[in-house]
């Protein structure tokens, strides 16, 4: 595994896979890697030639009240893991590589609408930052092919958006949600939950069930339900941010004619914020 700091090394690697031909996947992510992160890389594996990942733990899509001097770093037992894989690259940029100018005089990338509901209703500016960053990452490796965890719905369907708009000749690729045997969505932030925490943690997604349930049993007062299920969280221990049942592909509020829809939910334990989705197709 070639581990690289500088556009142009990644570019220079870059061409000599275009000239011999090779499909190139992509999987960024911010490190402190688990399961679920490495799951996006075999899948990359099973589509493409060789794979490249980053790590970079992105400025500006954290808050001022956020937890980036916090956020987990932990470059060599990462390293360890997707040299396990047989990963071909892994680039390793600074802030002062990816904006040289820093965050204020920064160029960026808004994907209006759909970044502004739900999380983005609740952490302002969040997309701007995923989106910005991305579109960087995917112009310097220049993939055919990118990886995205379905445990961030909102942020994936930012980035079909993004790729879309923009006429980039990407595939996208979403990959279902690794859980923890609990049925607790892996996360680099489940490492903040004390061991008391993950026994609730794991409500969540049994909430999130009973929900789902819900919608197929033919209730359709989505208010209702989105109340009633917030006060379920709250009685298990959480402080929930929202319970949402939107239209799966546009995150507008679902109406009961939609078809395809998607439940999010984020809540709190403690100072650690926890995001989980499920989606539910009506016949």
């Amino acid at each position: 595994m070639k581990n690289l700091t500088t556009i142009a090394d990644l570019r220079d690697l870059r061409k000599g896979w275009r000239q011999a031909g090779k499909s190139v996947g992509f999987v960024p992510t911010m490190g402190n890697l688990h399961n679920g992160h490495l799951q996006l890389v075999r899948e990359a594996k099973k589509h493409c030639d060789v794979v490249v990942v980053s790590i970079f733990v992105n400025p500006m899509q954290f808050g001022a009240n956020e937890d980036l001097d916090a956020y987990p770093r932990t470059l060599e037992a990462d390293q360890q893991k997707l040299m396990s894989l047989a990963v071909d690259a892994l680039f390793l940029p600074t802030a002062d590589i990816m904006y040289p100018k820093g965050l204020d005089q920064q160029t960026f990338v808004e994907v209006p609408g759909i970044s502004d509901v739900v999380c983005g209703a609740s952490r302002p500016g969040h997309f701007r930052g995923v989106a910005t960053v991305v579109t960087k990452l995917f112009n310097m490796v220049q993939p055919e092919h990118a990886f995205f965890g379905e445990k961030d719905y909102q942020q994936l369907q930012v980035i079909k958006a993004l790729v879309e708009d923009l006429s980039m000749d990407i595939q996208i690729h979403g990959v279902p949600t690794e859980r923890e045997a609990s049925g607790l969505a892996m996360s680099s932030r489940n490492g903040y939950l004390s061991d008391e925490q993950r026994q609730t943690a794991s409500t969540l997604n049994a909430l999130m069930l009973s929900l789902r349930n819900d919608i197929l049993q033919g209730e359709r007062d989505y208010t209702a339900l989105e109340a009633k299920y917030s006060t379920s969280l709250n009685d298990a221990g959480f402080t929930t941010d929202y319970v949402s049942v939107r239209h799966a592909r546009t995150l507008q509020n679902a109406t009961a004619d939609d078809q395809d829809l998607v439940i999010l939910i984020a809540a709190y334990l403690g100072k650690t914020r926890l995001i989980d989705n499920i989606q539910v197709h009506l016949s």
